[in-house]
């Protein structure tokens, strides 16, 4: 079976985005294997600069590196990245899967983004959307649209 990961910056507190995300699990359960990683965010001074922002990223990062599998087609969820539709989003795992990819690693970063060395080992890196989401709820809309990418490649109403 096609096995999903996401690996994601910061732990969730909230009990009804626990919730949401154990509901799609269960729904992709029936499509893939879905293994998510919470990697520790680095505490965040008051005061911070460029340097400081740099360095915290860089630690995420090395976190974030050692969970990857080798095999991996990796993907960024940055604001810098390629924005699609659902129906492109579904094509895009139909094509990852095609050209003999087993595992996608799609990363979440943390409060300040994520630091180059991921963004380099990147294959792809993608944009949900112009505006800025708390990281925490933004796994749910991540999930939400693999869940919707799987229906529409297999040809399955819920994306109309």
């Amino acid at each position: 079976m096609f096995n999903i990961n996401i690996i994601c910056v910061g732990k969730l507190k909230e009990k009804y985005l626990k919730d949401a995300i154990d509901e799609y699990s269960k729904r992709l359960s029936k499509y893939c294997n879905l293994n998510v990683v919470e990697i520790q965010d680095e505490a965040i001074p008051e005061k911070i600069n460029d340097k400081i922002a740099q360095e915290i990223k860089s630690k995420e990062a090395h976190k974030i590196l050692s969970n990857i599998k080798k095999d991996a087609y990796v993907i960024c969820l940055d604001l810098k990245g390629k924005e699609m539709s659902s129906v492109e989003f579904s094509k895009k795992i139909d094509n990852i899967k095609v050209n003999g990819y087993n595992n996608i690693t799609f990363i979440i970063g943390g409060s300040l983004g994520i630091g180059n060395e991921v963004i380099e080992i990147c294959k792809e890196k993608i944009c949900f959307s112009k505006m800025t989401f708390p990281h925490q709820l933004f796994r749910v809309f991540l999930l939400e649209q693999i869940f919707r990418g799987f229906k529409i490649s297999n040809n399955e109403k819920y994306h109309l």
